[in-house]
């Protein structure tokens, strides 16, 4: 069998396995045959013709749905092949990670999501150009969020995709990206997040299925947690030199941390202060920011449903530690010689690279553990991980592109334009992501296992500065809050361009980049961004003339209860695009030709029977809003939300409540134990 990549194949002839028999591929078949079915009835079955419909499934998804969609959309075959590495090289620090997604997903159900449904908007830059006014913050947000779907996510997926298929499936990855592209493509492209959110639902059942099995098979290979515990701290390769070259022991020995969250401040790879500083900021950026999981909170059919989606996901965000992170630390005790390896000629041999193979680890636990047809289903597992991820890229990529850009591009795009333009973005991407997997294929794809973290801490800290200043703070300006985020993204750029200028800095070989750029962990460079971030923008607002209250009712905390009426601050520019919105679909439909008919049918853009006004009409009305626009409330020309969207049963909210507040607890409890 012959692999693209250098050492690929010398890896495969050492693993020696028949991975996949005919048992194992009839799971897999199976389980395709059961996306395509899911995919195509969710399509078939929901209203995809507006906005609201296509972007937001027609703020009709339940709790449960919104919980395992928030998982599936977070755990892509990178996340759990990192967090194994991680544990398998560090011990079980990368869980803090994950065990931070609990409070975060509490602030997003009872602070944040509650503010954003009120404000009716579909994307967070949205929500910030009503908050501020304008559009550069709405448009640089906008393609910050594209630029970081695109370069960090989609790479990052593609990496752990081909490597994960090269070494399992024998793969040519060019071809398996094609077909797997192909099948997530067509459900996102016809049956917007509606198919989105269900095929996601089925993955995270499979995911989270498939890591408890293999979670089983390792702790009863190893002998028990117990055992784990006392042999992980022995785990080390047994060639450990080369020629006249040595490894130093701390490239070789755990960590004697290992089994500790909060580590030394100075010495720690994961610093106790980082941990507690600077990871929030990053769960933050991922939870209550993001576009990805917070379209999900948007189209939940009410508040409660939002509140229980949230923490169904937090609840669930408590297992990755023990079913993904112990497991890699398993797979190090298990296999010393491979994930461990330390010398590069050993390390090539394994898996391909000369740093490290610690990203094998879970692959390996696959290959070696799990008995036929449990394999087939742990492989259709990690296939649905990089399913979920993508198809959640693609469709809130092509929601900012959508709302947030072509709108401003075309501010009086009918509703129908709108819809086409969304699917057609998708497309694009689909065709970008197929070019981008043969540069990742003759590229050092194990930098960017590396670089993940890193590029999150450069770029997001001012983002999520920005997001809290805006919902906290009413006294922040438009030109405090697009200065202070320049001033947070030239910092943050100049780090990044350095280390990816150096090279990433492994045990035996250390980078050249000066201390003073690199030499800052970068859980404490991110708190440094976020606070300069954060001073920057309120020290310009500070100097800036505020917001009056009329525009803020209902957009910022201390007036998220507020029933006065909000005139948006550009409220004339939406009232055009939106009314011509409502006026416009169908209105100079000719006749269709089959193919177009057909079309029509398969993503949902036939038109509902409505009024339909002429182009004269239509002038007349703009004409009469003229003489009343300053009497226009943002609340009015949005795309709208339930009235009761916000209300709450008493019974449900003490529940829902009683919930989260324990979520915390037994959380804090988590913190306490492996502290």
């Amino acid at each position: 069998m012959n692999f693209p990549w250098p050492g690929i194949s010398a890896a495969w002839t050492a693993l020696n396995y028949d991975t996949v028999n005919a048992l194992d591929i009839m799971v897999m078949i199976f389980f395709f045959l059961l996306v395509l079915g899911i995919g195509l009835w969710a399509m078939l079955s929901s209203n995809r013709a507006t906005v609201q419909d296509f972007f937001l499934a027609g703020r009709s998804l339940a709790w449960w749905l919104i919980g395992a969609s928030l998982l599936a959309s977070n755990i892509g075959t990178s996340h759990l092949m990192t967090l194994a590495a991680s544990g398998a090289t560090s011990g079980i620090a990368v869980g803090a990670f994950e065990w931070n997604a609990a409070f975060l997903l509490c602030a997003l159900g009872w602070i944040f999501s509650p503010l954003y449904i009120k404000a009716e908007v579909v994307t967070m830059p949205e929500y910030l150009r009503k908050r501020f006014g304008g559009y550069r913050i709405q448009l640089l947000v906008a393609v910050l969020f594209i630029i970081l779907c695109i370069v960090h996510k989609l790479s990052v997926e593609i990496c752990t995709g081909s490597m994960f298929m090269r070494l399992i499936l024998g793969l040519d990855v060019y071809l398996s990206a094609i077909i797997l592209l192909t099948i997530t493509g067509i459900y996102t492209v016809t049956g917007g997040l509606a198919a989105v959110v269900y095929t996601n639902t089925l993955h995270a059942g499979v995911t989270l299925l498939g890591s408890v099995l293999l979670m089983g098979f390792a702790f009863a290979e190893v002998g028990g947690y117990q055992e784990l515990w006392h042999k992980y701290l022995n785990a080390k390769p047994t060639i450990i030199h080369e020629g006249n070259w040595t490894a130093k022991p701390e490239c070789y020995l755990p960590r004697l941390d290992s089994f500790h969250i909060f580590r030394d401040p100075i010495a720690g790879d994961f610093p106790w202060p980082g941990v507690i500083f600077g990871t929030p900021i990053l769960s933050f950026y991922y939870w209550c920011t993001d576009q990805i999981f917070v379209q999900r909170c948007l189209a939940g059919k009410s508040l409660s449903h939002v509140k229980g989606g949230c923490v169904f996901c937090g609840y669930l965000k408590l297992l990755p530690m023990f079913c993904i992170v112990m497991p890699g630390m398993i797979s190090r005790i298990l296999y010393p010689d491979k994930v461990a390896c330390v010398v590069p000629s050993e390390c090539e041999k394994h898996c391909g690279t000369r740093t490290t193979c610690s990203p094998i680890a879970y692959p390996l636990l696959i290959i070696e553990l799990l008995p036929k047809g449990a394999r087939g289903l742990m492989l259709s597992a990690l296939w649905a991980a990089l399913m979920s991820s993508l198809t959640s890229i693609f469709n809130s990529a092509s929601t900012l592109f959508t709302m947030d850009i072509y709108t401003h591009i075309r501010p009086m795009a009918t509703e129908k334009e709108l819809m086409v333009t969304g699917r057609f973005f998708v497309i694009i991407l689909l065709i970008v992501t197929m070019f981008w997997v043969p540069v990742i294929q003759t590229g050092h794809s194990e930098q960017l296992f590396d670089y993940t973290h890193a590029v999150m801490c450069f770029l997001v800290p001012p983002i999520v500065a920005i997001f809290m200043l805006a919902v906290f703070s009413k006294r922040v300006t438009e030109q405090g809050a697009f200065w202070g985020l320049i001033v947070g993204l030239v910092i943050g750029f100049i780090r990044m361009v350095s280390e990816f200028a150096y090279g990433p800095d492994s045990c035996s070989e250390r980078n050249k980049c000066p201390l003073i750029i690199c030499g800052v962990h970068y859980l404490y460079f991110a708190t440094l961004l976020f606070v300069i971030s954060f001073f920057s923008i309120l020290g310009i607002s500070l100097l800036t003339e505020p917001i009056p209250d009329k525009h803020l009712h209902r957009l910022c905390w201390s007036l998220r209860n507020s029933q006065e009426e909000r005139i948006d601050l550009d409220a004339e520019i939406q009232w055009r695009r939106h009314y011509r919105c409502k006026v416009q679909p169908g209105v100079f439909l000719g006749t269709q030709s089959c193919l177009q008919k057909a079309l029509g049918v398969i993503c949902g853009l036939d038109p509902k029977p409505n009024s339909k006004l002429a182009p004269e009409q239509i002038a007349v009305e703009i004409k009469k809003h003229d003489a009343t626009s300053e009497k226009t409330e943002s609340s009015d020309t949005s795309y709208g939300t339930k009235d009761d969207a916000t209300l709450e049963s008493p019974f449900w909210r003490n529940v829902l409540n009683t919930s989260g507040l324990l979520l915390i607890l037994i959380t804090a409890l988590c913190f306490i134990i492996y502290h």
